[in-house]
């Protein structure tokens, strides 16, 4: 199963949505934001040099955290290198060796993006309620719908409840309250559950999961 996390602007909350995810579903999170990764960066090869033709995809991936992780490097040069066409083949090289794949995408509705979502068997939707993060969100939808990435639910971050939202995507929305626990696990560079696991957050994060494998279990 390889599942996007996406997201039409920046800022919303997404790698973390991404990075607690996979840590709930024992899965490898794949920084896929090719050039503004913010996952937590690893030693040894990354993203950058599995689609330049460096390195194989399994081989880049990190086990030594408490996800495994294949990061994104960091560098113009390692991006402009980069072959977003072959992000499909290492996606599908990970699945095949770990089972489940976590895709933090990049935001917008880029070429980058389209990549991840044509690789991806689902996907789930990182927003906030603010009226432009909405119509990008509602845009990212359609691409994900126009490259046959399900939609298996919808989190919108930094509030208290979906509210209005509820019905707009047509899939199940999740609220992630704004938490000072989220800001500490961003400092740490580890999952919201690792540091805060009675956290809101955290349960939130459980329950999103929860429901991953719930829409994909068939996948």
């Amino acid at each position: 199963m390889i599942l996007a996390v996406v997201g039409g602007k920046g800022g919303v909350g997404k790698s973390t949505v991404a990075f607690g995810v996979a840590a709930e579903l024992d899965a490898v999170c794949v920084d896929a934001d090719l050039g503004m990764a913010d996952l937590p960066e690893r030693r040894g090869p990354d993203l950058h040099d599995v689609l330049a033709g460096r390195a194989a995809a399994v081989e880049a991936v990190d086990e030594s955290g408490p996800v495994d992780l294949l990061p994104c490097g960091r560098t113009l040069a390692g991006a402009r290198a980069s072959d977003p066409r072959a992000l499909r083949a290492a996606l599908s090289a990970v699945e095949a060796e770990y089972g489940r794949v976590v895709v933090d995408c990049p935001a917008g509705l880029g070429r980058d993006s389209g990549a991840a979502l044509a690789a991806a068997d689902a996907c789930l939707l990182v927003t906030t309620a603010e009226r432009a993060a909405v119509a990008d969100a509602l845009r990212t939808r359609e691409l994900a719908r126009a490259l046959d990435a399900g939609l298996v639910g919808v989190v919108v971050d930094f509030a208290e409840e979906t509210g209005p939202l509820r019905g707009r995507f047509g899939a199940p929305a999740t609220a992630l309250p704004e938490s000072e626990a989220v800001r500490r696990a961003t400092r740490h560079g580890l999952p919201v559950g690792e540091v805060a696991p009675e956290s809101v957050v955290a349960e939130r994060l459980e329950e999103v999961a929860a429901l991953v494998q719930r829409s994909t279990r068939s996948v």
